[in-house]
């Protein structure tokens, strides 16, 4: 089917949510909410509506969302991801990309605003504490409200141009969420059109996405679309298994005015600690030194058999990295650096002195498993499994445990 790829002049204002490190995952998502009954719409085709929300040019906007997130981690993620077991994202760190990794579990109530490639806020409410991620022209700024923090950006490339790495940027559009799982659809997905819908009072077309392929664990992806202007309103990720959805992220309240300039202006409140983030990871000089890649993860590091899979590795390009399979099955293959695998690990968390963090982690695994590829332990989420292996592999994809095991296995 074919999809208009042509780069949108949106909003930005969607929330990517980092999964576990280990996994190497990463779900970007815009916060849309709640049915409330099914409206009579003129019938669309799915092209007809994948051609809406591709035309669709708004550019402002301003209002307030929610995001539910049921990845089924084990509670040591949540530790590592730096949240709260009720999902707080306040306190300790104003750098975005510790905040956004905290998104990963829980409900979350946010504030919206965009007026242009230029200008976004994003408020996430916690209580009486807020975290605000705020870009107007140049200058992006990070207030952590609980911690009297602010983290400072200034970057010259515009909006979220595709030069700038994961979270030195605003988040990315709906248009841009909803176009790119179009583009990755291709052959091994089936689009159809939905019941229709109303979210935050607007009438919508719903567009949904089915892996035609086995063993995929995502059920489907339906994307709520403004009837009226081609924006997608909400984003539900269901699960093949059943149960509550994996993501539920959609607009409570949304108006499409001009929000008015001052909402962009940030001055840092009197006694902030302002960090600048000239590295982009808006640390004072010491990478590491707090948030999700921070101690927690140096605790899974000294283990032999996970060195290289923590702390972003896998991003950074380290180890051999190859894809198996294609579309919802495919499934990265990933090279330990210095072939140490899941004995050394092992055998490393038995020693007295190994840290807390590695030890718990070993105990998030799941039972051994063995096949062709040798044998090793799957940690699982329901979303995203990762099969890590007793020789210095690691399997992950969005796929069950059975299909990750017949990857391995056929991997060459």
């Amino acid at each position: 089917m074919a999809t208009n790829t042509k780069t949108r002049k949106a909003a930005r204002y969607a929330v990517p949510v980092a999964v576990f490190g280990v996994a190497a995952a990463t779900i970007a998502m815009v916060p849309a909410f709640a049915n409330a009954g099914n409206p009579d719409l003129p019938k669309v085709t799915a092209q007809q509506l994948i051609e809406k929300i591709a035309a669709s040019d708004v550019q402002q906007l301003s209002g307030s969302a929610k995001i539910s997130t049921d990845l089924g981690l084990p509670t040591l993620a949540g530790g590592l991801l730096g949240g709260r077991a009720g999902g707080g994202v306040t306190g300790g760190s104003a750098d975005p990309q510790d905040k956004v990794a905290q998104l990963a579990t829980g409900t979350h109530t946010l504030r919206v605003a965009a007026d242009g490639p230029d200008r976004q806020k994003l408020t996430v409410l916690d209580g009486k504490d807020e975290y605000s991620l705020t870009h107007n022209g140049k200058d992006v700024w990070g207030y952590d409200s609980k911690s009297n923090q602010v983290f400072h950006k200034t970057d010259d490339r515009s909006g979220t141009g595709s030069g700038r790495k994961a979270g030195e940027r605003m988040p990315a559009s709906p248009q841009e969420m909803a176009q790119e799982a179009l583009k990755a659809a291709g052959p091994t997905t089936d689009v159809s059109v939905g019941d229709t819908a109303q979210v935050a009072g607007r009438d919508a077309y719903q567009l949904v996405l089915k892996p035609k392929q086995a063993g995929s664990t995502v059920g489907s992806v339906q994307i709520a679309v403004d009837a009226k202007n081609g924006v997608p309103l909400r984003v539900q990720v269901l699960s093949s298994q059943g149960g509550k959805p994996i993501v539920d992220a959609g607009f409570t309240k949304v108006d499409f005015a001009k929000p008015a300039a001052d909402t962009f202006a940030f001055t840092a409140p009197k006694g902030a600690k302002v960090i600048e983030g000239a590295d982009g990871h808006g640390r004072d000089g010491k990478d590491g030194k707090d948030g999700v890649h921070g101690k927690e993860w140096k605790g899974l590091e000294s283990l032999p058999g996970l060195q290289g899979l923590t702390g972003g590795a896998v991003g950074a390009g380290k180890g051999d990295v190859k894809v198996l399979g294609e579309g919802w099955a495919s499934v990265a293959q990933i090279s330990v650096p210095g072939g140490k695998g899941l004995k050394d690990a092992e055998s490393a968390a038995k020693d007295k002195n190994a840290p807390k963090e590695a030890k718990q982690f070993l105990d998030s695994l799941g039972d051994k498993v063995t096949g062709s590829f040798g044998s090793g332990r799957i940690f699982s989420t329901r979303l995203v499994n990762a099969l890590i292996t007793d020789d210095g592999k690691v399997y992950v994809g969005a796929v069950t445990k059975d299909a990750l095991v017949r990857t391995a296995d056929s991997a060459k």
